[in-house]
């Protein structure tokens, strides 16, 4: 009898083992790749929270929600860098294209002002680089001309200072005419 025993405690074994077994508890992965599975064990978790708080599976399964969630805020962390650095970018040219117009717009100001002032003595202002005829901005017909004397005009005075010249721009400075020829006045002396 003394094998009995053993055999019965084999066939208890076997028994024991062809038994119901459970599957083993899926692992956080898993339900990371598949979304399907993670839904249906949220589902089966959320159902009996007491029994499934210490469960493996809704463990994993929490565990895997977690790790999506994180994924998901990091994607949407970077598209909002990714944008804010867009912007950046746009308001950068913005304010570039707007410096570089206000800087054109003084240049053509300053060169309007100085065209202005030229055309006062009758001079023309320079032109661009390119070699073209083009005046900026004074019409042809339009420039006022300046009469400037010639430097060796001399007054024809018939007297011993005609190695003196006198200004004949008929301004009304004084001048001093003198005629040699005459006695200067006793009653000064």
């Amino acid at each position: 009898m003394t094998r009995h025993p053993t055999a019965l405690l084999i066939v208890f074994g076997l028994v024991a083992g062809c038994g119901p077994n459970e599957p083993p508890a899926r692992t956080t992965t898993e339900f990371v790749d598949n979304p399907l599975l993670l839904e249906a064990a949220m589902v089966r978790c959320q159902q009996n929270r007491q029994q499934s708080r210490y469960d493996q599976e809704c463990m994993n399964a929490r565990e895997a929600v977690k790790r999506i969630q994180a994924k998901e805020e990091e994607a949407k962390r970077v598209e909002l860098e990714a944008r804010s650095e867009r912007k950046r970018q746009a308001l950068r040219r913005t304010q570039q294209a707007a410096m570089e117009a206000r800087r054109r717009a003084e240049e053509a100001e300053r060169l309007r002002k100085e065209a202005e002032y030229l055309a006062q003595f009758g001079a023309l202002p320079p032109t661009d680089e390119s070699g073209a005829d083009d005046e900026v901005g004074l019409p042809d017909g339009n420039l006022p001309i300046a009469v400037v004397p010639e430097a060796d005009a001399r007054q024809e005075t018939g007297s011993a200072y005609d190695d003196v010249v006198l200004p004949t721009d008929g301004g009304n400075a004084p001048s001093a005419e003198s005629v040699p020829d005459e006695e200067p006045d006793d009653d000064l002396q």
